[in-house]
């Protein structure tokens, strides 16, 4: 069983920063492919960002959704058995509930399956954040 619980959410102003937090319990982390989603009232979750379980020789495997590139960037902590969201440049639109996920089947260079919210097995409970314009 894994256990994820998200902090960092809050109001900001557009143009400013948040860093969200994901920090695991049960299962070490390092092995399972993290992703980000975010979700509004009424739609469906949107994929964010997710990083592999498996290490490469030039660093870590991530993806980004294509409005987040350049903007966001999820990275790893091993020893803290945390994953983390820094987001820069925040928007109106990027208000929403963000949610972190975790799999262990996933891999981001087999498939896209990892842009997918019924793909993983494990979520969080959410943490908000508002960009006031």
């Amino acid at each position: 069983q894994v256990l994820l619980v998200e902090s960092g959410g809050g109001l900001v102003q557009a143009g400013g920063s948040l860093r969200l937090s994901c920090a695991a319990s049960g299962r070490i982390l390092s092995q399972y492919t993290m992703g980000w989603f975010r979700q509004t009232p009424g739609k469906a979750r949107e994929f964010v960002a997710a990083i592999d379980g498996a290490i490469s020789r030039t660093g870590d495997i991530t993806d980004y959704a294509d409005s987040m590139k350049g903007r966001f960037t999820i990275s790893r902590d091993s020893a803290k058995n945390t994953v983390y969201l820094q987001m820069n440049s925040l928007k109106a639109e990027d208000t929403a509930a963000y949610f972190c996920a975790a799999d262990w089947n996933l891999r981001l260079d087999s498939n896209t399956n990892y842009k997918y919210a019924g793909a993983y097995r494990y979520w969080g409970q959410g943490a908000q954040v508002t960009v006031s314009s």
